[in-house]
């Protein structure tokens, strides 16, 4: 793994995570939490796979955030059409 735990043990950044798609992040996430269950990982794997498996948590959750905002401005006109306005370049970042 490519993140970094400083002194104190806090959490780290994993900077290949930014780039996944949210459906690459949760497979990568259910694969960490099938390791965490299964019991065989030794501790330091474990609290590294644990602060990589947050950080894929947070990255799920501002995408889910910004697919939120999306279906939220898509407007459907009493004729049936569907519109979106655009999202600002700072939500669509995430």
């Amino acid at each position: 793994m490519n993140g970094t735990v400083d002194g104190d043990g806090r959490a780290e950044t994993f900077g290949d995570i930014a780039a996944m798609t949210f459906e690459q992040a949760m497979a990568e996430l259910e694969s960490i939490v099938t390791r965490l269950e299964s019991g065989d990982i030794e501790l330091e794997s474990m609290i590294e796979a644990y602060a990589r498996g947050a950080a894929l948590k947070r990255h799920c959750d501002a995408k889910l955030r910004v697919a939120e905002r999306r279906v939220a401005l898509i407007d459907v006109a009493e004729d049936g059409t569907v519109s979106d306005k655009p999202l600002d370049d700072a939500e669509t970042a995430l």
